[in-house]
């Protein structure tokens, strides 16, 4: 058995999600019982893909229902090439660069509004 650490994402569209993380993030489909939920791998992280008849969506309280300040952190070896790639693909940003101490950082936003953070460690 694999063992992954996951996440789970609640999506308004299924399908949509998995051609997200798919084409432009490089995860695999692990499996697929859309429209409900699909769970998508990357590495040792498996992100389960829940919309809305799935039951981990239905046992979300309504007061948390909203999207939240969680996000899932790929750490990338060129920043700058890979916000190329993505704005030529329209994926829509949703900060703009940061640099701190530890490196840079952008988010991007899923097409149920779920942040991904794409990190680029200082050298």
């Amino acid at each position: 058995m694999d063992t992954f650490a996951s996440v789970r994402y609640i999506v308004d569209d299924v399908p949509a999600a998995i051609d997200f993380y798919t084409t432009h993030l490089g995860f695999v489909v692990r499996s697929n019982p859309a429209p409900a939920f699909a769970d998508v791998t990357l590495g040792p992280l498996r992100l389960l893909l829940s919309g809305p008849p799935s039951s981990g969506a239905r046992a979300t309280p309504a007061d948390a229902a909203g999207p939240g300040r969680n996000r899932i952190h790929l750490i990338v070896a060129d920043l700058d090439a890979e916000i190329d790639r993505l704005r030529a693909a329209g994926v829509p940003f949703r900060s703009e660069v940061t640099t701190g101490p530890g490196g840079r950082q952008i988010l991007v936003a899923d097409p149920a509004g779920n942040l991904v953070e794409l990190f680029q460690p200082a050298n």
